[in-house]
């Protein structure tokens, strides 16, 4: 055989090899993109992904470890690790020395011979169980989010340059399915807690009083705003025996679910002790043991508790750490409701004390929210509770459900652009 013959064989020959990477090389990608589908967890995709390399690179084993930034000590963390079915080895872990590479010089990492290399060597021990290893970040706009690696290559010559790069191709594409699993994940969270917070919401709109009590001689009125989906304030009306009426409104501490929870127990608390009968600072004192015994320490709620007996025109009240409510009457005199007691629910057995007072002619009570009073604005300036006073003083001819209206919108007018912090709520009763 003449050599141009010889030449063009090995020309060939070398031509099917290329062919025949790049072929398997086009299955590998493949069998990784059609065996994925849009709505895998992240874990499964990214066992799907070392299960594939071990089969198309030929190896004892495989890890996918991802990198946590705010983990200086440990960045990376394992995954998803698998073994060949024909291997009976103990998990290979990548060195911290290994690692620490990696992330100084996020590029691919080949070592057939960890002996002889110079950078590695001082790790070997004589029992040392990596022959062969062949590591890739996993980049995602030039930003590492992990590692691809693959340990002991089942062929006497150990890793290739094909192979790192059949690995780094399958690096790169296994970021943006792992990151768009992720997104996927984090977008199903969303959607699911935005249900619950739907139904959240529909069970606390619920809890509040869907109409007002009609008691002669007097305007009720009562409205609450969440500052988020669901809220921890709370307001009530339960009428008694004798056209008595209570009336209560709740601050509880935190926002969201949890004080949603809280102010379910709250609720639920008074509305079993209202309904016996118990006298007013009684009630307080069992709801102040009934939460402590029940919630974390850190959470508690302020809470003012009146009764309105409306034959006599007396109010019984107590307040337990809440806004002291604004009582003016018909001559413009103020009065604020302080007589009560510390908070409920951080301490057992507190002691509680209660009032009673006349409910002046023309008079009007306004027990209110601290979302009312500290309604900031662009410049972080409270409405403030003198603001609040002389609003009410000035129209206090107004119909009870109409103040509420007009606080409301004094208070948005205030705050403008500013986001609402926390929850508004009012509850009116005027003598007529």
């Amino acid at each position: 055989m003449q050599d141009s013959e010889v030449s063009q064989l090995n020309s060939l020959k070398e031509e099917n090899r290329r062919l025949k990477i790049a072929i398997e090389e086009l299955s590998a990608l493949n069998d990784v993109a059609t065996a994925i589908t849009s709505n895998q967890s992240v874990e499964d995709v990214i066992d799907l992904i070392v299960r594939k390399c071990i089969k198309h690179l030929k190896v004892q084993q495989a890890v996918v470890m991802l990198l946590d930034e705010k983990d200086q000590v440990n960045p990376f963390h394992t995954m998803i690790r698998k073994q060949d079915s024909i291997s009976n080895f103990m998990p290979f872990r990548l060195d911290a020395q290994l690692t620490g590479w990696m992330l100084k010089n996020k590029s691919p990492l080949l070592v057939n011979n960890f002996k002889e290399d110079s950078r590695f060597k001082y790790i070997v021990k004589e029992e040392f169980p990596i022959n062969t290893l062949l590591s890739v970040p996993m980049l995602l706009k030039n930003r590492m989010i992990g590692l691809l690696t693959v340990f002991n290559k089942h062929s006497d010559s150990g890793f290739s340059i094909e192979d790192q790069r059949l690995l780094s191709i399958l690096a790169a594409q296994s970021a943006h399915i792992i990151e768009n699993a992720r997104l996927y994940e984090k977008e199903q969270a969303l959607t699911r807690l935005q249900e619950e917070m739907r139904l959240a919401n529909d069970i606390q709109v619920n809890l509040l009083p869907k109409s007002v009590p009609k008691i002669p001689g007097y305007q009720i009125s009562g409205k609450s705003i969440p500052a988020k989906d669901v809220g921890g304030d709370y307001f009530d009306f339960i009428t008694l025996k004798d056209n008595h009426l209570t009336f209560c409104l709740g601050d509880i501490s935190g926002k969201g679910i949890p004080a949603a929870l809280l102010m379910a127990n709250l609720q639920a608390s008074l509305r079993g002790q209202t309904l016996m009968d118990i006298h007013c600072k009684e009630c307080v004192t069992f709801t102040n043991n009934l939460l402590y015994n029940s919630t974390d320490s850190n959470k508690y709620a302020t809470l003012f508790y009146g009764i309105l007996n409306p034959s006599q025109n007396k109010i019984t009240f107590c307040n337990a750490g809440h806004n002291e409510p604004i009582l003016i009457d018909g001559y413009g005199e103020v009065t604020r409701l302080k007589e009560g007691g510390m908070v409920v629910g951080i301490l057992p057995d507190v002691t509680y004390e209660d009032k009673t007072i006349d409910f002046p002619a023309d008079g009007i009570l306004v027990v209110y929210s601290d979302g009312i009073t500290e309604a900031m604005n662009s410049n972080e300036e409270e409405f403030g509770e003198e603001k609040l006073v002389k609003l009410i003083s000035e129209n206090r001819k107004l119909s009870a459900s109409d103040l509420i209206d007009l606080i409301i919108k004094t208070v948005n007018d205030h705050a403008g652009n500013a986001e609402q912090m926390d929850d508004m709520t009012l509850v009116v009763i005027k003598r007529v």
